[in-house]
Parts: structure tokens; C-alpha cells; sequence
């Protein structure tokens, strides 16, 4: 078997490019899966598939007729092995559940690894190309789309100046936010009021915790932002 061989150079250079492409995008935006995860899963898929459609010359001593060849086992065996490594990019901050874009990423990496290394280049080089258009439009379709924004508040109060909860209601909801479910809680001497709440933009959270650092019953506060 020579490397220098197209039939295998150009499947591993492609999956290495495509891997580095996507790869080098999500490391700008500080994935937790960067470049040289995404060489790799690509290389590793990509090299995978090449010893599955090139079997015949790694089984030199079986004969012809014993051989079956099917890349579509191997194929099905990567797509599921790399459910594991996508499910450990995804964890949980907070209100927020990070590193779905990049799980993502990940399979359609190994996806184009295997196109490549069965030697589908015109769909693997255009897969490559609108997933990096798929990913660099994320942050002009996270200004354009319209979104619910949620957010987690919470805030404690004196307990002289206890506000029940209609008026805690009333509250946010003279900046526009919409409160969920409220929770009270009574908590060495103050009492805690909590909820999530819809409509929290910039600029309505920015009134909104402007008053509270002015109300003299408001001994302390928490602002969550839920990622969208």
C-alpha cells in the first residue's frame, strides 16, 4: 500500500481540510471542541471508511470469493460511536445548555470524514461549504430571528418590607418582563422571591435592576441570563 496513492492521499487530505475548516471556526468561538478535534474526528472517520472500501488489499491472504465488502457497517459504527464524544461537549451552566452547536459540528464532521474516505467528494466538499456557512450565519440569525428571551431573577427582601406577590408581578411587569411561576422563600430573615421571566433584553434588565438598586427594601438580587 503506498500513501503517495490518490485513491488514498486525496480522501485524507479532504477530510483534513474539512475537518480544519470547521474546526478552526469553532475554536474562534471557543468551543469547547476546537481545530485539532475536528481534524481528528474527520482523519479518524475518513481513514476508517478508506480501510473498509479498500479492504481487498489488507486481506491479501483470503480469497476473493470469501471477501464482502461493505462500507455502510462501518459507516453505521462511526455514526454511533461519535454520539459519545458529541454528548460530552454538551453540558449544563446555569439556566443555559452550552455546546449543542458543537456536538453538531462534530457529526457533521464525521459525516463528511466518511464521504470522503468512501471517495463522495463533490458532496463532501459541498457539505464542507454550507456547513461553514451554517455556522458562520449563527450570529447574524441570532440579531435577525425572532427569540424569546428568558431569563432567572431573584430578589430578597426586609422582612418589614415584605411585597406580596401580585406586586412583585406588577413589577416586572412595568419593564415588560413576564414572570413565570414564583417561588418564596424565607430565609434568615429576608424573604426571597424568584421566578423566570420572558422579554428580558438589554435594555428592559437594564431599568429593571437600575430601580431595584434604588429601592431601599431590596437588600440583594440575582440576575440569570438564559442563553438563547
Amino acid at each position: 500500500m503506498n500513501l503517495l496513492d490518490l485513491d488514498l492521499a486525496l480522501p485524507v487530505l479532504g477530510a483534513v481540510l474539512a475537518g480544519g475548516l470547521i474546526g478552526a471556526e469553532r475554536e474562534y468561538r471557543s468551543s469547547p471542541a476546537g481545530f485539532r478535534t475536528h481534524i481528528l474526528v474527520s482523519l479518524s472517520c475518513a481513514l476508517l471508511m478508506l480501510a473498509a472500501v479498500h479492504q481487498i488489499r489488507w486481506l491479501s491472504d483470503t480469497p476473493d470469493d470469501l471477501i464482502r465488502i461493505d462500507p455502510v457497517r462501518m459507516a453505521h459504527g462511526v455514526l454511533t460511536g461519535i454520539g459519545f464524544l458529541c454528548g460530552g461537549v454538551i453540558f449544563r451552566e446555569g439556566l443555559n445548555v452550552r455546546g449543542l452547536t458543537t456536538a453538531a459540528s462534530l457529526w457533521m464532521t464525521s459525516s463528511l470524514g466518511v464521504l470522503f474516505g468512501v471517495g463522495f467528494y463533490s458532496l463532501a466538499i459541498g457539505g464542507t461549504l454550507v456547513t461553514l456557512g451554517v455556522l458562520a450565519a449563527v450570529a447574524a440569525s441570532e440579531r435577525l430571528l425572532p427569540q424569546q428571551r428568558f431569563a432567572r431573577i431573584m430578589i430578597r427582601y426586609r422582612r418589614s418590607d415584605v411585597m406580596s406577590e401580585r406586586d412583585f408581578r406588577a413589577s416586572l411587569s412595568r419593564f415588560g418582563l413576564v414572570p413565570s411561576v414564583i417561588s418564596q422563600r424565607l430565609k434568615d430573615g429576608y424573604l426571597e422571591l424568584s421566578t423566570t421571566v420572558n422579554g428580558a433584553n438589554v435594555h428592559r434588565v437594564e431599568e429593571f435592576t437600575a430601580a431595584l438598586i434604588q429601592d431601599a427594601s431590596v437588600v440583594g438580587f440575582e440576575y440569570l441570563p438564559h442563553d438563547p
